[in-house]
Formats: structure tokens, C-alpha cells, sequence
């Protein structure tokens, strides 16, 4: 106890007077040092931790987006340039914007929003409920979750919803943003 309390004293004296370790910092540049400790996985079919979701949310895009510093403008094209409702409140179509490419250089297409929607459906991860919300299972997910060419991607519901729920789901959540299905299927292991 006494080693233990001499140590601490001796510390406590001499820290103050250590010289700092700081280095200049240019003046355009922002520090931010943070402890993330939370990220199990990047995938977007599965993130749902805080730092995994943010840093997903700025790494890949969505169908439809919507502004948080003004929210009162609704919502505005994402990967889809435009989207209508069926009468019925059950069918949304997404007409994707051409000339959109990944990194990879692929095109982005109808395609592969369907594979990313799906995706999420099927491995049932953490995030899929905000998809399987609106009716979607592993079972009906081919039907209900469709491209019908490379611009036009289908979205049938189990019952009418709300627009703006249906579309806050995809412009927000972690398991909606747009893959590269192309990228995805070269690492494919065991159907994934």
C-alpha cells in the first residue's frame, strides 16, 4: 500500500512538468478523436451499431434521400431519379438515374437494388425489420422485390402505407443503401 501510494504521489508531481507530446495541427484541418468501439461489421445488410451505421450511411447511397437540416422539403432523388405510388398504396416504382457508377466503375442499375433490398430481406440480420415491416419474407421476396429492367426497379407491399414511411425506410435506414452486386458476388461464399 505504501509503494502503491508513493507511486501515485511521484506521479502526481512530476506529470504536470512532463513536456507534451502535441504536434501543430494546419489550420484547415479538423481533429476529431473519438473512441469507436462499436463497429462489428461495414455490411449494410447487417450494421446497426451506431459508428458501422453512420459510416455506411456516408459510404453508399440510397434510392431516395431527404435533407436533415430541412426536413420540411420532403424528399428528393437519390440513386432513383423519380418514384411513383400505385392507386392502391401498395406498389412503388423507382426509376434509377443513368449514368451513376460505383467505384468499381460498374453502373449502378435497378439490378442491383434489387439484390441490395433482397439481400437484407434473406439474411434476416439485425436491420431487416424495417424492410420485413412492410411484408417482405425470404419466401415472397422475388416477387414483391423486382427490377423490371435496369432503370426500373418494383416494390410491392403487404398493405397500403404511408409514402413517407416507405420512403423515410429508404432513404435512412443502414439495410437499404445500394450495393454493388457485381463486387458482392466475387467474394460469394456459401450463397452470400
Amino acid at each position: 500500500m505504501k509503494k502503491t501510494l508513493t507511486t501515485l504521489l511521484t506521479a502526481a508531481l512530476v506529470l504536470p512538468f512532463a513536456p507534451s507530446a502535441l504536434s501543430e495541427t494546419p489550420d484547415d484541418t479538423l481533429v476529431i478523436a473519438t473512441r469507436i468501439d462499436d463497429i462489428i461489421t461495414l455490411d449494410p445488410a447487417e450494421v446497426f451499431e451506431f459508428s458501422g451505421t453512420d459510416l455506411v450511411n456516408n459510404v453508399y447511397d440510397t434510392l431516395v434521400q431527404y435533407d436533415p437540416a430541412d426536413l420540411a422539403a420532403g424528399y428528393k432523388p437519390g440513386l432513383a431519379e423519380s418514384w411513383s405510388v400505385s392507386p392502391d398504396g401498395r406498389t412503388f416504382t423507382f426509376k434509377m438515374r443513368e449514368g451513376v457508377r460505383f467505384h468499381s466503375g460498374n453502373p449502378v442499375t435497378a439490378r442491383d437494388a434489387e439484390f441490395s433490398l433482397r439481400r437484407a430481406v434473406i439474411l434476416n440480420k439485425t436491420p431487416a425489420f424495417i424492410l420485413t415491416q412492410f411484408g417482405f419474407t425470404p419466401d415472397n421476396v422475388e416477387e414483391r422485390i423486382r427490377a423490371t429492367d435496369d432503370r426500373t426497379l418494383v416494390v410491392t407491399t403487404d398493405n397500403p402505407y404511408a409514402e413517407s414511411l416507405v420512403l423515410n425506410c429508404m432513404a435512412s435506414a443502414s439495410s437499404t443503401p445500394i450495393v454493388d452486386r457485381v463486387a458482392v458476388m466475387k467474394r460469394e461464399t456459401d450463397g452470400d
